[in-house]
């Protein structure tokens, strides 16, 4: 056999285009393709976004892209601008799913962060809309019982990036303030860091500490013990269906208490815009939730609430408290101890979770690497809506990410296998099972 020599790099080919190789297609996003072709997507979204854009010049990257490139990162778990555009660039069947040839240059990060600062954060909440209404269109949209939670995303910042919101200073030239006037002399790093580690009251507070590189986020504990900057994400579950009717982003120190009444009010609206009338009655949560004025506030917006409360020494004392909070409270009381709320808290605790769980993890939106609270909900609900988009299909089609379709063809080829296997051995004459087992392995 003769040595085969690669080819130099520097040397121009030219090759029709009749000639270069056709990727098959994946048949998930050739599926999520023609669900989006029969909505309407792509002329949807580009009238929807014409007004943001030149009237002349360079014809930009379209926005169906965009947002496909997006869903692209939730259907591959990949977190990063950066990992999507590389991901899109090396693969045929996604150069397929945006539309693009083998001649055509996939968009790269720096597009993406300009397209997602043009836009407005109304194109984002109207793309989530739009994919609801497909569910819509399908048959399986409820929006009468939604299941709300929260969770904590961490921000694209460092905790040694906080300084102080008074004077501007850094942690270090405020440790060393603090062993100055305490009279410890510091020589250097080493100093410092052993002052600092010995000292007592090293809890840092929103109220007097904040990111330089992102004000927005907040000091907060995860749930795995870190200390990190963070947002805040709570999700209105549809726990009929398991689409998720509402996405927002909040600071991350707002209390749930304070916030649930404006996600039930998002998730109202978009029930209204969807099928034209208020059908969302009732909304289940944890203890964490569990408020006076917040009860009073869903019941001001018609909406039942299904709220455990929380462990309390005393019992509650309502002569200095308005009576709105006392009916309330013993409203949502009558309800959990009902047997209806048992089966409601074990929905929710699923469903929630659930959305977490693929948005956060498996959809790698865990981290944030954007900078400020609007950015980081333009990229969270698109997150979500192509999350939805993974609900409608595997309700329609039966799996619900490219990663689910490859698990099924696997089994699909173990079974072929173990089947083949078996019908040799039946055509086989009667033997002893040795004869069998060493059939089955071959």
């Amino acid at each position: 056999m003769a040595l085969g020599r690669r080819k130099d790099e520097t040397q121009e080919l030219w090759v029709a285009t009749t000639d270069v190789a056709r990727s098959p297609g994946h048949p998930f996003y050739r599926a999520l393709n023609e669900l989006l072709r029969e909505g309407g997507f792509d002329r949807w979204v580009e009238k929807r976004c014409g007004a943001y854009y030149a009237k002349g010049g360079r014809r930009g990257i379209p926005p169906g892209v965009y947002f496909r490139m997006i869903f692209i990162g939730y259907f591959e778990g990949i977190g990063s601008q950066r990992g999507i555009a590389w991901r899109c660039s090396d693969s045929l069947s996604l150069r397929e799913f945006l539309g693009m040839d083998a001649t055509q240059r996939t968009p790269d990060h720096s597009s993406l962060t300009v397209i997602r600062q043009r836009l407005p954060i109304e194109v984002f909440y109207e793309v989530f809309t739009f994919v609801l209404e497909l569910a819509e269109k399908q048959g399986f949209f409820r929006g009468k019982l939604a299941g709300i939670d929260a969770t904590l995303l961490e921000a694209n910042a460092a905790m040694k990036s906080i300084v102080r919101r008074d004077t501007g200073d850094a942690w270090k030239e405020y440790v060393r303030q603090l062993a100055s006037e305490e009279g410890v002399e510091i020589e250097d790093d080493d100093d410092l860091r052993r002052f600092d580690k010995k000292r007592k009251n090293k809890k840092v507070s929103n109220k007097e500490w904040k990111s330089a590189t992102d004000p927005d986020s907040r000091i907060m504990r995860m749930k795995d013990g870190r200390t990190h900057l963070s947002y805040k994400a709570e999700h209105a579950i549809d726990l009929e269906t398991d689409l998720a009717i509402a996405a927002e982003i909040y600071f991350g120190d707002e209390s749930d208490g304070n916030t649930i009444a404006r996600t039930a009010r998002r998730a109202q609206e978009q029930v209204i815009q969807i099928v034209g009338q208020d059908l969302l009655r009732d909304v289940v949560a944890d203890k964490g939730y569990h408020k006076a004025q917040t009860l009073v506030d869903l019941g001001g917006q018609g909406l039942r609430s299904y709220i455990p409360e929380r462990e309390e020494k005393y019992e509650r004392r309502w002569t200095d408290k308005p009576e709105e909070q006392e009916k309330a409270y013993r409203a949502n009381r009558r309800r959990v101890l009902g047997a209806r709320n048992k089966k409601l808290q074990r929905l929710r605790s699923e469903y929630t979770e659930r959305s977490f769980a693929h948005t956060c993890e498996t959809g790698a939106g865990r981290r944030s690497w954007l900078h400020g609270l609007e950015e980081v909900r333009k990229r969270h609900l698109a997150l979500v809506a192509g999350r939805n988009l993974g609900v409608i299909m595997r309700k329609v089609f039966g799996f619900g990410t490219p990663r689910s379709m490859q698990d099924l063809a696997s089994l699909f080829i173990k079974l072929r296998t173990v089947l083949s296997c078996l019908s040799r051995t039946l055509r086989m004459p009667s033997a002893p099972s040795a004869r069998i087992g060493v059939a089955c392995a071959a």
